[in-house]
């Protein structure tokens, strides 16, 4: 009985580390990321090239960080 319960549990799977990648440069990757409304309506307000603006905003919060 206890072997053919040992037949039953569940199998460990072995956790393979994360693949980390060389950032390209001047590449850029779709995600999805939530954001306030106003916050996306002030940047969509100038028309086509909003996700550009928000890109060039986030780049110099990032080059500004102490």
């Amino acid at each position: 009985m206890d072997a053919a319960e040992a037949l039953f549990k569940p199998a460990k799977k072995k956790l393979e580390p994360a693949v980390e990648r060389p950032a390209l440069p001047n590449t850029k990757e779709l995600v999805s990321l939530k954001i306030d409304s106003d916050v996306l309506a002030f940047f969509q307000e100038d028309g086509a090239g909003w996700q550009d603006r928000i890109n060039d905003v986030l780049r110099a919060a990032m080059k500004n960080r102490v």
